[in-house]
């Protein structure tokens, strides 16, 4: 069975980062390792959460892990808090990617700003960062700050789109996935670029009103299972779009409050779907 580890924090309540990552990747057949970097009552979004940053055990657990020979065949990083963390989970790929794939989520804004609490110059080092992923995955927001440029909005054309995926490869990463694409009214998804073959990728669903938080969490973990089961890039691109917007539409049909997420639950059992999870 493959192996992926993912490094990010955990929410002890709101489906978001480790909370959504471990249940969506092993649902598709992977066996899912974790690194968690802090510890949270819930996510940022309910107020006042606890807080307990866990940098100082980085260290520890990779020097355990090496003793004991640990392999991963896919590493698997989202939301980092600081430069430290940065620092640290680049020598974590260093020591530990060997023949596996490296997947960087660049979690730090949204909806054309910085997340709080972020910098220009996390901006500048995240950049570098994903220099060492083979698949990188920002959303528009993330795109545009790491390429220097301004924040494109809504309604751009597909030129625009394929610009911003060239860019990204320009970081370092040969296969670069854009999240929040919309070009048309009522239409929302992904696009992809695999510098290597020289080939884009689009794939959208219906556009659901409102705000549905973790969703981006989603999408990555489903991308990260899909790969590891070695399919395209095009082929996990799809079946991220396809599961994400099937997770929001379960939940725009209940009266929960959003900010406990998306009804992931609901829609597990299509991931254990050959069509789905390209899992032989």
């Amino acid at each position: 069975m493959k192996r992926i580890v993912s490094v990010q924090d955990i929410s002890c309540v709101g489906r978001c980062s480790l909370t959504v990552t471990l249940p969506v990747i092993s649902a598709m057949g992977v066996e899912t390792s974790v690194l968690p970097t802090a510890l949270l009552s819930t996510h940022t979004l309910f107020s006042d959460p606890s807080i307990l940053d866990l940098t100082d055990q980085i260290p520890a657990i990779t020097r355990h892990w090496k003793r004991i020979g640990v392999r991963f065949d896919g590493i698997y990083t989202g939301y980092l808090g600081s430069l430290g963390q940065l620092d640290l989970i680049s020598d974590f790929i260093d020591e530990f990617r060997g023949d596996g794939f490296v997947f960087i989520d660049p979690v730090m804004g949204d909806h054309g700003r910085l997340y709080a609490g972020f910098t220009p110059e996390y901006v500048k080092r995240m950049a570098a960062f994903c220099g060492k992923g083979d698949v990188i995955v920002p959303n528009v927001t993330e795109a545009c700050l790491m390429l220097g440029r301004e924040y494109i909005g809504h309604g751009y054309s597909a030129d625009v789109v394929k610009e911003l995926l060239r860019g990204l490869t320009g970081l370092g990463a040969s296969k670069a996935i854009l999240t929040g694409v919309s070009m048309e009214p009522g239409r929302l998804g992904a696009a992809a670029f695999d510098s290597e073959s020289g080939e884009f990728f689009l794939c959208t669903g219906e556009r659901v009103k409102g705000s549905f938080h973790g969703t981006g969490d989603i999408f990555s973990s489903v991308c990260v299972g899909a790969l590891a089961n070695g399919c395209s890039l095009g082929q996990a691109v799809e079946s991220a779009v396809n599961f994400t917007c099937e997770c929001i539409r379960q939940t725009a049909c209940d009266n929960e409050d959003r900010r406990f997420g998306v009804d992931f639950e609901k829609a597990l059992h299509l991931l254990t779907r050959k069509e789905w999870n390209g899992k032989q």
